[in-house]
């Protein structure tokens, strides 16, 4: 009777603190098997999806001493959110249904932001955190400090303190040896002191005993309205199949961004003598204006238009970037160029928000490559785990459960 409601097999296969199970059975026979693997008496299962009886794979999760969850095959997962800044990085891995359990932001202001926008306030500096009081998790996410690797900077790298942040990931990766891995950086990081500061980097992670992937990802191509490059390195602790997310083929309206002048405060307006002195500068150089555009002012002082913006940064000057030639971008518009929803709260001052905005990532960015990562975590569970023979592993559950 029970070899016929039984049709293939079942598999086991460790995840970090949780176990991949193949499997066709009832959820009493179900739960008697997660008992035994976690070597427990017995244990109460919660199952997120509603058809419990229909053969799939499902990551269980032990969430208490007598009690499990079980869910589609990595959903949900657990992450943690390193130098987090606003959180851009958790909203592209909760859109894949992933749980941060920490998350770690020094800057006060960062912290008042996303505990507004999280109901949760991140812990403080890294470096006074040791790794063992970090939750368990499966995968680490990490915007590591760039400015010692920007252009924009002074390019001092390790020599920089905040450059040598990176350690503290390295020191978390080493102890709470998570499955997975996501950091970011500038683009300039890969090439940073002729490649050297780069070459450390993934040699630390490979010593560890990580398989890495990396690239520069333009913002620009994943429907976001700012042109925004930035290196991506992707590790797993297993040598999966993994790619980098393919662009999306279509640009956004810059139109779709901007706010109606008559909305926007007078103080974010530009005098006009620096209006003035943009427009000859830009006919001086040839150009000749259109609208809607985004006006970027370099080092240099040659002046930009673009139907998209440039980067967006924390530290540039007052009028490093102007709407039409004639008004710094609100705090709402700097968020949308980093693609975050528009439920999200800004409840720091336009100076913070700025900044706040500036240091972010592009989230949709973010979100097509954990979703590229859950693909290949799947597919890798699929093809990799060790098939227990059906027969003998029935006859075990059927006696513990006479």
């Amino acid at each position: 009777m029970l070899m016929r409601k039984i049709n293939e097999r079942i598999c086991m296969m460790h995840f970090a603190q949780s176990k991949i199970i193949f499997c066709d059975m009832s959820p009493d026979l179900f739960a008697a098997s997660v008992a035994k693997e976690f070597g427990m008496p017995s244990v109460q299962m919660e199952w997120s999806s509603d058809k419990p009886n229909q053969p799939e794979n499902v990551l269980v999760r032990l969430v208490a001493p007598t009690r499990a969850i079980a869910s589609q095959l990595w959903r949900p997962f657990q992450f943690i959110d390193l130098f987090a800044g606003i959180g851009g990085i958790r909203l592209g891995f909760e859109a894949v249904g992933g749980k941060c359990v920490f998350s770690s932001e020094w800057d006060s202001l960062a912290q008042d932001t996303y505990e507004k926008n999280f109901a949760e306030r991140p812990a403080g500096d890294i470096t006074q955190i040791r790794a063992t009081d970090i939750p368990d998790h499966d995968i680490l996410l990490a915007g590591f400090p760039c400015q010692p690797f920007s252009i924009i900077g002074k390019r001092e790298g390790f020599t920089d303190t905040r450059g040598t942040l990176f350690f503290e990931i390295e020191r978390i990766l080493r102890e709470k040896k998570p499955v997975a891995f996501l950091l970011e950086n500038v683009k300039q990081f890969k090439t940073h002191d002729n490649g050297n500061t780069c070459r450390i980097v993934l040699d630390k992670l490979r010593e560890i005993g990580y398989h890495t992937s990396m690239t520069v990802l333009n913002a620009l191509d994943f429907g976001v309205a700012q042109k925004r490059e930035r290196t991506f390195i992707v590790g797993f602790s297993e040598p999966l199949r993994f790619k980098f997310p393919k662009i999306y083929g279509w640009r956004p309206r810059l139109e779709d961004v901007l706010e109606n002048d008559n909305n926007v405060d007078p103080k974010l307006w530009a005098s006009d003598l620096i209006c003035k002195k943009r427009l000859e500068r830009l006919k001086s150089q040839g150009q000749v204006p259109f609208y809607p555009s985004m006006w970027h002012e370099n080092k240099g002082g040659h002046i930009g238009m673009h139907p998209f913006s440039c980067a967006l940064r924390h530290n540039a000057s007052y009028n490093y970037l102007l709407v039409n030639g004639n008004r710094r971008p609100t705090g709402r518009e700097m968020l949308r160029f980093q693609g975050f929803p528009e439920s999200y709260k800004i409840t720091v001052g336009h100076t913070a928000i700025r900044a706040q905005a500036g240091n972010a990532v592009a989230v949709p960015v973010i979100t097509a490559i954990a979703a590229e990562m859950m693909t290949a975590l799947r597919n890798h569970a699929l093809q990799t785990i060790p098939v227990v023979k059906l027969q003998q592993r029935l006859f075990e559950l059927e006696g513990e459960l006479v």
